[in-house]
């Protein structure tokens, strides 16, 4: 008899589960995994999307705007957007209102031979009390250039003012190992560099960095072999607009997600460990379940593809495999499944009759769009 399940449409959201097709050969190496194998195999592909190398935006990121509705039908001709910072600072506890907000990040940017590279802000090791320091000495810069600040956590710091205009900046992880000259905030949906937006940006950005250069937390960071937290990065821009929800619960530990799920009117949860998991943290809700589960992105920015093989083995064992048992069984209706890349994403559905599919033979490399 099949067991009872919470949630009977379940859809896995993936970010840098998707490698390149250049990195599969290396990825993929000796991988074997049989439930995710046959899953995908079976699947009906509902979605794919090619993304564009200069990007500013990730794949999981204009997925989730799009799945929400903080990108409408008549934005999707401009393929950059995913103004998603007004609901990071929902999520956050601050109060976005009706005003343009911005996210801004504490960041270290090395100087490479030629040109300057951005640093992947989480492997910076940035205590809570030193991000607290660095805004006592950002804050009074942010202000007096006429700007509202708020600074719900201490990593993450939230800008409105009319100085920074529709300035739209590339997500950090996009720009990360990257020559950051062609990353700069831009003019949203145009591409330009408006002077008067870009002036403003470059001031806030250059006067904090003067303030916190050869300040005794970055010399003290120095002296235990950290890099020091030498600039600022904008992105998100956008303004808080309705949106809605095809999701009936959403799990995530992103905050982007978390807060798309509030302005929604659903209150997000932290995803379970495993699918078995699923069961002690229902709500008794109905419809759809979204949960976005995020071991990749960390290995994938790195290249280090050894971790990222071991962390999709773990999804075999904690999520793909007892939902492939729950497919068989009845106890799961659908499975849906977004893997993303560095800039384009695929979307894949499973349900029980597409399992006796058998003639439907897609590996994984059939996923590979970039």
């Amino acid at each position: 008899m099949p067991s009872i399940m919470p949630v009977h449409d379940l859809h896995l959201l993936l970010p840098f589960a998707l490698p390149s097709a250049a990195e599969a050969a290396t990825a993929l190496h000796g991988l074997k995994n049989a439930a995710l194998d046959k899953l995908l195999a079976r699947a009906t592909l509902e979605e794919r999307v090619i993304g564009e190398d200069f990007q500013r935006t990730l794949p999981h990121e204009r997925w989730i705007a799009r799945r929400f509705g903080a990108v409408t039908p008549a934005d999707t001709r401009y393929s950059d957007d995913a103004p998603l910072a007004s609901f990071m600072l929902l999520a956050d506890g601050g109060t976005p209102g009706d005003a343009l907000w911005a996210c801004i990040e504490p960041v270290h940017v090395r100087i490479a031979h030629d040109h300057l590279v951005l640093i992947d802000p989480d492997t910076l090791g940035v205590h809570t009390e030193e991000a607290r320091k660095l805004l006592e000495i950002a804050r009074p810069v942010i202000e007096d250039l006429g700007m509202t600040l708020q600074a719900p956590t201490p990593l993450r710091w939230y800008v409105s003012g009319e100085a920074l205009g529709a300035l739209a900046g590339a997500s950090p992880l996009r720009a990360t190992g990257r020559n950051i000259e062609i990353w700069l905030p831009h003019e949203a949906r145009t591409g330009q560099r408006s002077r008067a937006w870009m002036s403003a940006w470059m001031k806030l950005q250059n006067e904090v960095q003067m303030a916190w250069f050869e300040h005794p937390l970055n010399l003290e960071r120095e002296s235990r072999g950290l890099p020091a937290i030498n600039s600022i990065w904008l992105h998100g821009q956008g303004a808080l607009r309705p949106v809605k929800t095809p999701f009936a619960r959403v799990m995530s530990i992103a905050a982007a997600t978390r807060g798309l799920a509030l302005a929604a009117g659903v209150k997000p949860s932290l995803p379970p460990e495993s699918f078995a998991e699923l069961a002690n943290a229902s709500t008794g809700a109905h419809g759809a379940t979204l949960v976005e589960l995020d071991p990749f992105t960390a290995p994938f920015i790195e290249q280090d593809w050894a971790n990222w093989n071991a962390s999709l083995k773990s999804l075999e064992t904690a999520w793909f495999a007892p939902a492939l048992q729950a497919l068989t069984d009845g106890s799961l209706g659908r499975l849906s499944l977004t893997l993303c890349g560095d800039t384009g994403s695929v979307t894949v559905s499973i349900t029980c009759a597409d399992l006796r599919k058998f003639w439907r033979r897609r590996p994984i490399a059939a996923l590979l769009i970039e």
